[in-house]
C-alpha cells in the first residue's frame, strides 16, 4: 500500500499530468501562433513563467480564486466572440449559419444511429463501456484526486457536493455551445485544411490541423473584442494549468517527498519542494506540448493509458477483495497496451486499428490482467479491511465473506439505492441542460422544451433528495 501511494503519485501526478497539461499548452501554442503571431516556444516561455510563478507563490487559495474569475472571463470572452462570428459579411446571422448547407447536416445532437460509423464510438462505447472503464482526470470512476482536493477543500459536505454539481453544469451543458457556434462557422470560413494554411501561412505545417480553425475565426474580431477573448483564452489556459500544476505538486511533496524521502520536513521546506515541483512539472509539459500536433491525438492518448483502469476505482468502495496490487497491475498493464497502440503497432505494418476499437483492447486486456492478478495475489488482512470498512461505511453486499468472520461489526445497509438514483437524475440532468441549450440556439422548439423541463425537473429531484440524504449523514455522525 504504501509504495502503491508512491507509485499513484508518480504516475498521475507527473506522467499523466504533464500529458495533460502539454495538450492544454498545445492549444494555446495554436492560439500564439494565429493570434499574436507568436512561435511555439515564445509561447510557451511566456505562458509557462507567468502561470508557474502566481501558481507556487499562491498555492491551492491563490489557484481557487484566480479560477473563479477566470471562468468569467473566460465565458464572457466566448459568448462575445460568437455572436461577432455568426454576424460576420461571410455569414450573416445565426439562422443563417443553421440552414447553410454546409452546416445543416452536422446539427444533429446525437449520432446517425444509421450509420455504425460514428454511432458506435460516438454514442454507444462512452454509453456502454469508457464511463465505468476509463479513468480520465476530472472524470475518475468511483471519485479521485482531481475532484476530491476540490471537494475537501470546500466548507462542509453540502458545499461541495452543491459545487461539484454545479461544475458539471457550467462545464459540460454551459461552456462547450459558444465553442460549437465558432465551430460551425468555421466550416463556412475555413472549409478544409488547405485553407486554414493558405490563410495562415507562418504557422509551422505540423500544427495545421482541425483544431486551429477555432483561433483562426477569433482572427476576425475588432480590436477591443479580441483583446477581452485573448484574456479571456490566456485566463482558461492559467486556470487550467495552474490547478493542474497545483495538484501535481501535492502528490510529489505530499506523497512521495514527505512520506519516503524526508517525513521530518518541516512546513517551510515542503513548500519549497512543492514550488520547485511546480516549476519541472511546467517544463516537461512545456517540451511535451512542443512535440504534439493536435489535441486530438493527446485526447485519445490519454484515454488509452486510462482504459480499463476505471472499473478499479469504483469496485475498491464495494468489493473487500480489491488490494493495493490490483491497482498496481491495472495502471502497469493500461500503460503498457497505451506504449503498444502508440508506438509499436504502427510501425509493425499490421493494418491500423480503430481508435474505439484501441480502447476496447485496452480495456479488456488490461481488465483480464488486474482481475488475475487480485487473485493470485493475497488479499489485505482483516484489520486494515475492517477499519476501512468502519470508517468508510459503503453498503454490505461486496462485504459479506468479511463481515462473516467478524459478526461483532454492524453491517451497514448504506444508502446505496438512493446514492445510485441521485448519480442518475444528475447525470440526466446535466444532458438534459446540454441538449436543451443546443435546441433553443438552434431554434427546434419542442425538443427543446422536453429538454428544459427534463432539466429543470431534474434539479428539483436532486434538490429534494439530496437534502433528505445529507440528513441521513448527519444523523450517522450524530450517532457515531
Amino acid at each position: 500500500a504504501a509504495f502503491l501511494r508512491g507509485f499513484r503519485a508518480i504516475y498521475l501526478g507527473v506522467f499523466f499530468n504533464i500529458m495533460i497539461m502539454a495538450s492544454v499548452s498545445l492549444a494555446a501554442i495554436k492560439i500564439g501562433a494565429v493570434m499574436l503571431g507568436l512561435s511555439p516556444v515564445q509561447t510557451m516561455l511566456i505562458a509557462s513563467v507567468v502561470t508557474v510563478i502566481y501558481s507556487s507563490l499562491g498555492g491551492l487559495k491563490g489557484v481557487l480564486i484566480t479560477d473563479f474569475f477566470q471562468f468569467f472571463m473566460a465565458m464572457a470572452g466566448a459568448i462575445g466572440a460568437a455572436y461577432v462570428v455568426v454576424n460576420r459579411p461571410e455569414i450573416g446571422s445565426l439562422s443563417v449559419l443553421l440552414n447553410h448547407e454546409a452546416v445543416s447536416p452536422k446539427l444533429n445532437i446525437l449520432p446517425d444511429f444509421s450509420d455504425s460509423t460514428t454511432l458506435i464510438p460516438l454514442l454507444i462505447i462512452p454509453l456502454a463501456v469508457q464511463w465505468w472503464s476509463v479513468w480520465y482526470p476530472g472524470a475518475e470512476p468511483g471519485g479521485g484526486g482531481y475532484i476530491a482536493q476540490r471537494m475537501l477543500s470546500a466548507k462542509n459536505e453540502k458545499h461541495a457536493l452543491g459545487a461539484t454539481l454545479l461544475f458539471n453544469i457550467t462545464h459540460y451543458a454551459i461552456r462547450p455551445w459558444p465553442w460549437i457556434i465558432i465551430a460551425l462557422a468555421s466550416i463556412i470560413i475555413y472549409p478544409d485544411l488547405q485553407s486554414l494554411a493558405t490563410a495562415f501561412p507562418d504557422v509551422e505545417a505540423s500544427k495545421i490541423n482541425d483544431d486551429l480553425a477555432y483561433p483562426a475565426m477569433l482572427a476576425f474580431l475588432p480590436a477591443g473584442l479580441l483583446g477581452l477573448v485573448i484574456a479571456s483564452l490566456i485566463a482558461a489556459f492559467m486556470s487550467t494549468i495552474s490547478t493542474h500544476l497545483n495538484w501535481g505538486s501535492s502528490y510529489v511533496v505530499n506523497d512521495v517527498y514527505q512520506r519516503f524521502i524526508n517525513p521530518n520536513a518541516s512546513q517551510k521546506l515542503l513548500v519549497n519542494v512543492g514550488r520547485v515541483t511546480t516549476v519541472v512539472l511546467m517544463g516537461f509539459s512545456a517540451l511535451l506540448a512542443l512535440a504534439l500536433t493536435n489535441a486530438l491525438q493527446a485526447f485519445q492518448i490519454l484515454l488509452q493509458i486510462g482504459a480499463g483502469t476505471g472499473l478499479i476505482f469504483i469496485l475498491r468502495w464495494f468489493w473487500w477483495r480489491i488490494s493495493a496490487y490490483t491497482e498496481i497491475a491495472g495502471m502497469v498493464i493500461s500503460f503498457l497496451v497505451a506504449i503498444y497502440f502508440e508506438l509499436i503497432h504502427p510501425n509493425t505494418g499490421l493494418p491500423p486499428i480503430a481508435d474505439h476499437v484501441r480502447l476496447l483492447y485496452g480495456v479488456g486486456i488490461t481488465t483480464a490482467g488486474w482481475l488475475l492478478v487480485t487473485f493470485i495475489t493475497p488479499a489485505e488482512n482483516d484489520a486494515k479491511l475492517m477499519s476501512f470498512y468502519e470508517k468508510i461505511k459503503p453498503a454490505s453486499f461486496g462485504w459479506q465473506q468479511i463481515l462473516k468472520r467478524h459478526p461483532e461489526v454492524a453491517a451497514n445497509t448504506g444508502q446505496l439505492p438512493l446514492e445510485l438514483l441521485l448519480l442518475f437524475i444528475s447525470c440526466v440532468t446535466v444532458y438534459a441542460s446540454l441538449f436543451a441549450g443546443g435546441y433553443w440556439l438552434y431554434a427546434n422548439f419542442w425538443p427543446a422544451v422536453i429538454s428544459t423541463v427534463v432539466a429543470v425537473s431534474g434539479s428539483i429531484c436532486i434538490f429534494i433528495l439530496s437534502r433528505k440524504l445529507q440528513f441521513t449523514l448527519a444523523k450517522d455522525d450524530e450517532a457515531a
